[in-house]
Order: C-alpha cells, then structure tokens, then sequence
C-alpha cells in the first residue's frame, strides 16, 4: 500500500483526489471496469494542465485518495518518484486531450464496459428508444476508432468531436463522459451505461422496437436538460452512491 499524501498536498488537491478515489470505487461497484485498462481523471485546482489519474496497476476497489498521480498535459508525472507512480500511456493521451481542450470538465470519465462497446460497435449507436437514453439526447457525441490511443496527434480529433458536450461514445472501443464536478460526470456515465445495457436487452428479444415520437424525444431531452442544470440534482445522486462504498475495508479516503 502507498503512504497517504494527505499531510504533502492542499485542502482543496486532496478533497479533489477523495472525489476521484470515489469514482474509481463506484466504477468497482457497478461493475464498470476493465481489470486496471480504463482511467478516471480529476482537473487540479489551479491555473496550470495539471490532473489526476490513476497509478497504473491498481485495481478500482482498491484505488485510495494517496495512490493517484499527478500528471500535466505534456505527460509529465509531477510526483517526487515518478517510478513509484506509473501511468497509463493511453490514459494520458484521452484525458489530456480534454482537460486541455475543455476547462469546464474538472472530471473525465472513460470505461471499457461489455455494453459500451457492443453499442459502439453497431453503425447506429445509442438508440432514443428509452427514458434513460434521451436523457444523452443532445449531449453526446461520437469518435471514430483510430487504434490504441497512443498517438498525441489524436487528441486534436478527440477534443473536436466532444465538442461542448459532455459524453462521448468511442467508436469500436468504449464511453467517455465529462462533468464540472464528480457527481455530473459519474451520472452520465451511469445513464450511459445503463442505456447501452438496456439497448442490447431490447434488441435481443427480436420483436420490433418501439421509437418514441421526435416530438416526444424533444420534449424528454428538454426535460432532462433542465435536470442537467441542477447542481442540487446531481449532488443528492452522488451522495446516495457514497453510501455503496461506505462500509469498503479500505477506506478511499486515505
């Protein structure tokens, strides 16, 4: 186990980093990971490109405030042993790419789930054919596959195709979502998540779906949209969701 750096970092840094340790906790719960292969990232507090992220090999169950590492845009891990605290290569170049281009989105969420990626993988992607799905209506957009994301030059297309929106399908490989605070990033990509689940659900039975009217998809996404803007409802999601993690027997917050 890594020695916590509560007593070597601000207030505001380690309040930033329990946050994401709870992300990565909440992904362990609902079952949202990849073994040690997707990445959650966290802004710093300050005016430079300096992130959070997860050090490299340790399992979202286990991820603690004192194991995440931080990292500017140009790669560099900003620790005093950057050997004790690996990062993902493919990890940097996703979350660069958007901490650089988007400042609004102080987390950055990226999963490898069996249902992200079989929608990502149909030519239509995310159906408006339930209540959950049209609550991304026009706040996703989509990436097209360009291999293993180990090429900066990606981060240019990465950042234009998110846009100002705040989540992402990543064509033949997975979901991204962004937030201004932990709790709009981990409910987006919760709604995601379980839109995709409940999309292959659908398909699978082989009846014909069944597709809201435009006018009804407008009205739903409208309605969601006001939600969207609600710190309050994001905030009462996330706290109900602490309370999954609170009996863990390592605490996150260490």
């Amino acid at each position: 186990m890594q020695r916590s750096v509560r007593n070597e970092v601000s207030a505001e840094e380690w309040e930033v980093r329990c946050e994401l340790a709870a992300l990565y906790r909440l992904l362990a719960h609902f079952k949202m990971t990849d073994i040690i292969y997707t990445h959650i990232s966290a802004r710093l507090p300050g005016d430079k490109d300096t992130f959070l992220i997860n050090r490299y090999g340790v399992l979202f169950d286990r991820m603690r405030a004192s194991d995440l590492v931080r990292i500017d845009v140009d790669g560099n891990i900003l620790e005093s042993d950057p050997s004790e605290k690996p990062v993902n290569r493919a990890g940097f170049t996703i979350h660069s790419a958007i901490h650089q281009a988007r400042h609004d989105a102080k987390f950055v969420i990226h999963t490898h789930t069996q249902a992200g990626i079989a929608v990502s993988a149909q030519k239509q992607g995310l159906l408006p054919i339930t209540q959950h799905a049209l609550k991304l209506q026009g706040i996703l957009a989509y990436h097209d596959y360009e291999g293993i994301a180990v090429d900066l030059s990606e981060r240019e297309r990465l950042a234009r195709d998110l846009g100002k929106k705040y989540a992402m399908i990543l064509r033949n490989h997975g979901l991204l979502t962004v937030g201004r605070s932990a709790a709009e990033a981990f409910s987006h990509v919760y709604y995601l998540e379980r839109s995709c689940q409940i999309q292959l659900a659908a398909q699978s039975g082989g009846a014909e779906l069944l597709y809201p009217s435009e006018e009804v998809i407008q009205k739903t996404a409208d309605q969601w949209h006001e939600r969207n803007n609600d710190v309050k409802y994001f905030q009462t999601f996330w706290d109900a969701c602490l309370q999954l993690i609170e009996d863990d027997i390592c605490d996150y917050r260490t």
